[in-house]
């Protein structure tokens, strides 16, 4: 599949996106037409590189679709210099989306606790021109990052019974925190802003998202 071809899927997408109204600001817009989604998947999915659903990739995660990945960028206001953890690194293709809308004045940390997915999205970060900008670490995303805290944003791309105490207070006072709370099945996604000290939260969109593993999450 040549390079002409997947930046025309990439742009009819995108273009989709926008009639749909899962996004609106110039800036993801932006994000969404530069990212190479098909750089954070097998070559065997070729057909479903620029589908608008989640796709399996590898030990039982998925990458999210991409109007998931654009309600969530949305939801977050996301803006240049921010600094930002992304719980559940799968692909790196959600952390490379934020890195581009925060910028090279960003900064992107993403925690995933599988090693294999670990080299798959560093390979694919580094492929994409994405690998200096997100840091990828290994560990339980249940307890954030506390070591670069604190964060503009945080977000969590797996599913939880709550937001995890640890990544409220890794949340910079103004700061964001977005997290699919619910079930194993199904969930809401809901979003805290944090104000001296205490999280106000919202629920938006209903959702569907693998499990979050951890201490503060599921367990195995």
């Amino acid at each position: 599949m040549g390079s002409k071809d997947t930046a025309a899927r990439r742009e009819r997408l995108v273009d989709s996106l926008i009639k749909r109204g899962y996004i609106h600001s110039p800036e993801i817009i932006q994000a969404m037409k530069a990212v190479p989604r098909h750089q954070f998947m097998p070559p065997s999915m070729a057909t479903h590189f620029y589908a608008d659903s989640p796709q399996c990739i590898q030990c039982g995660q998925t990458i999210s679709a991409p109007h998931m990945v654009g309600i969530m960028a949305e939801r977050l206001d996301l803006q240049k210099g921010q600094k930002i953890l992304e719980i559940g690194t799968g692909s790196g293709y959600h952390a490379a989306i934020v890195a581009h809308i925060v910028g090279s004045s960003g900064e992107v940390h993403t925690i995933e606790r599988q090693e294999k997915l670990v080299d798959f999205a560093r390979q694919n970060l580094e492929r994409s021109s994405y690998g200096k900008q997100v840091m990828v670490h290994v560990g339980d995303g249940s307890k954030g990052w506390p070591d670069a805290a604190p964060y503009d944003r945080i977000y969590v791309t797996c599913a939880s019974p709550d937001i995890p105490p640890p990544l409220v207070e890794q949340c910079a006072d103004g700061g964001k925190v977005m997290v699919p709370v619910g079930g194993s099945s199904y969930q809401t996604l809901v979003i805290g802003v944090k104000r001296n000290g205490k999280l106000k939260r919202k629920s938006f969109e209903d959702c569907v998202f693998v499990p979050l593993v951890g201490e503060h999450g599921f367990k195995l």
